[in-house]
């Protein structure tokens, strides 16, 4: 009997000591939180990340170590945490002793009855900081390919109207009354310059749309397929937040477009949905194929947050553009999306409402 009631011991001591070397082993950062709002254990990860020492993590209020922008939004979301409602892929900044600004991407379950809460936190800071550059440059490179595009016909249609009236006014000159040679010499050559110097604009205009078409290459697109390959590339915040994607291409599923236009648009509006989702509900979204009045649309719809369209009007797709108060925001993704289906002549709207979530509508150019 001696010898079962040691083998007992053993078992949960060993059990009790594997927990330790996971909980103190763990890359992710682990922690034990009380109702009280102070820390009650930590792994070495913390501090590790943090620069502060255990002592000065359970002597301070966790609200202290919060990054003061995302301090509103953390307490808020807390508070529903203390409600029994367990917390996934919430993002926040925390500033680290030497005051540097990390992000942090938490799961957190409470237990009542003991009134403490058990929290796993990944530092994304590297990823945050790598999407954040990819939008800036993505944004800025197509600001300047817009805006020299632009200056390129602008330039082309400026330089086109005096070619042509230079032309015309050679055509109203009867050469037939001009008796000196070398004046009807002079005449004909700028005549032939002009034509020369018309028909060296309109290769160029001609290489101009060439270029563009290169750029933005239409090919056929499979709309499920290029889905499926933007959901691949957040699976893990797709799975985080739970969310519901109900998919509907059954009115078409090809469409000429360019791959990597209609795959951005599918990541940012998705991405959008599930970033602006109510607090503690499951995000919903809706994805289908719509023909109408025979024109090709794309309806993007959610019941999260939404919008106040008397407030935003048509500032919602300008760039660095912000309507939510979330840390996250940076006002580049629906710039994006605008740009990348108007470049290809279709057309987006947008219907939407405070807490009654958001609908986009595109239409692609037949």
């Amino acid at each position: 009997m001696k010898r079962a009631e040691e083998t007992v011991i053993n078992d949960n001591y060993d059990s009790f000591d594997n927990f330790e070397k996971f909980f103190d082993l763990s890359a992710d950062l682990l922690c034990i939180a009380g109702y009280d709002g102070y820390l009650k254990r930590v792994n070495p990860a913390v501090s590790k990340l943090l620069g502060y020492t255990d002592e000065e993590l359970y002597a301070k209020p966790i609200n202290s170590f919060v990054y003061e922008p995302d301090l509103k939004n953390t307490i808020e979301t807390r508070e529903e945490v203390y409600k029994n409602i367990p917390l996934f892929n919430f993002e926040n900044r925390y500033l680290t002793k030497a005051g540097e600004i990390i992000w942090l991407s938490w799961t957190s379950m409470p237990v009542v009855s003991e009134k403490l809460v058990y929290a796993i936190a990944k530092n994304i800071t590297h990823t945050k900081r790598v999407e954040k550059e990819r939008n800036l440059l993505l944004a800025n490179l197509t600001q300047i390919n817009k805006e020299l595009t632009v200056l390129s016909h602008k330039t082309s249609h400026d330089l086109k109207s005096p070619i042509n009236n230079l032309l015309s006014v050679f055509n109203l000159i009867d050469v037939s009354t001009i008796n000196d040679p070398e004046t009807l010499e002079l005449v004909n050559i700028l005549k032939l310059t002009s034509e020369n110097l018309k028909n060296t604009l309109n290769d160029s205009i001609d290489q101009l749309i060439e270029n563009e078409n290169i750029n933005t290459q239409i090919e056929e697109i499979n709309l499920q397929e290029s889905l499926n390959e933007v959901l691949i590339s957040i699976n893990s915040l797709v799975l985080d937040s739970k969310a519901i994607i109900n998919v509907d291409f059954s009115a078409f599923e090809i469409i000429n477009f360019n791959k990597a236009y209609i795959k951005s648009i599918f990541l940012n509006l998705l991405s959008n949905s599930i970033k602006y989702s109510k607090i503690n509900q499951v995000p919903y979204i809706r994805i289908e194929s719509k023909k109408i009045n025979g024109m090709n649309q794309l309806i993007f719809s959610d019941k999260g947050l939404g919008f106040d369209m008397n407030k935003v009007k048509d500032k919602i797709f300008g760039l660095y553009e912000k309507f939510h108060h979330n840390s996250d925001s940076n006002g580049i993704g629906l710039y994006l999306v605008y740009n990348h289906i108007t470049s290809l002549g279709g057309r987006i709207a947008v219907e939407s409402k405070v807490n009654e979530g958001a609908k986009f509508i595109i239409t692609f150019k037949n």
